[in-house]
C-alpha cells in the first residue's frame, strides 16, 4: 500500500481508505431466503425475508447489486441528525463532532450502491459535503497555530480521511520545528557525540598494578 511504501510518509490513497471502510457494519433487509455465507473473514446469515441482518458494507453492496436486499440508512445519515451535526460544527470552531471514523467513505459507498434506499438523498449529500468543508476549515485553522513550541497536537473525533490528510503534514512540520527552532538540542546532541568519539580514541587501557 502507498501508506506502507515509505515509513516517513504515512498516507493512504483515497481508494485504499475506502477499501478499509468497506469492513464497516451496516444493516440490510433481505428480500429472499439465503443460507449462511461462509467467508474467510467470518460467517454471515442465514438470511430471511424482511428480517434485518447486520453485515459488512462490502457484502451489503454485493447483495444490493444482485437485487437480494435493501440497505438501511445509518441513523447518523438522516437529514435531522446531519443538520444538528452541521450546526454544532459551525458553533464550535475548536471541536469536532463525533461521527463514524469512515463517515465520508461510508456515505460515498451508499450513494454509489444504494441511492434508492436513502431518503432525501440530495439533501443528505449536501449536508455531508457542508460538514466535510467546515471540518476541513477547522483543520486548516488548527494547523496555522502550530509553532516551534508545539510538542503535540490533539485533534479529537477526526475522520479517517481527515487524519490521512493531516498526518503527513503534521509529522513534517513538527520535525522541521524541532530541527530549526531548537539549536540548543542539536548542539547538545553534537557535544555528546563528540565526547563519545573522544572516549573511543583514547587507545587501549593499561593493566592495573597487582597489589
Amino acid at each position: 500500500m502507498a501508506g506502507q511504501s515509505d515509513p516517513h510518509i504515512s498516507i493512504f490513497s483515497a481508494p485504499e481508505v475506502e477499501f478499509l471502510a468497506e469492513d464497516e457494519v451496516v444493516e440490510i433487509v433481505p428480500n429472499i431466503r439465503m443460507e449462511s455465507l461462509n467467508m474467510i473473514c467470518g460467517d454471515f446469515g442465514p438470511f430471511f425475508p424482511q428480517i434485518p441482518s447486520k453485515v459488512p458494507l462490502w457484502l451489503a453492496a454485493a447483495l444490493k447489486k444482485r437485487g437480494k436486499c435493501t440497505i438501511r440508512t445509518p441513523e447518523w445519515m438522516t437529514v435531522e441528525r446531519l443538520t444538528q451535526v452541521l450546526e454544532a460544527e459551525r458553533e464550535s470552531p475548536r471541536e469536532f463532532q463525533p461521527l463514524p471514523f469512515h463517515y465520508v467513505e461510508i456515505s460515498r459507498l451508499l450513494f454509489d450502491h444504494a441511492r434508492d434506499d436513502i431518503p432525501d438523498i440530495y439533501m443528505v449529500r449536501s449536508l455531508i459535503e457542508d460538514i466535510r468543508d467546515v471540518r476541513f476549515h477547522k483543520v486548516e485553522t488548527g494547523l496555522e497555530t502550530i509553532s516551534g513550541r508545539t510538542h503535540a497536537v490533539k485533534l479529537k473525533n477526526l475522520s479517517a480521511m481527515e487524519v490521512n490528510i493531516v498526518r503527513p503534514f503534521m509529522v513534517r512540520a513538527l520535525q522541521a520545528f524541532y530541527k530549526h527552532d531548537s539549536p540548543q538540542m542539536i548542539q547538545q546532541a553534537d557535544t555528546m557525540g563528540s565526547k563519545r568519539s573522544q572516549g573511543a580514541d583514547r587507545g587501549p587501557r593499561r593493566d592495573l598494578r597487582p597489589r
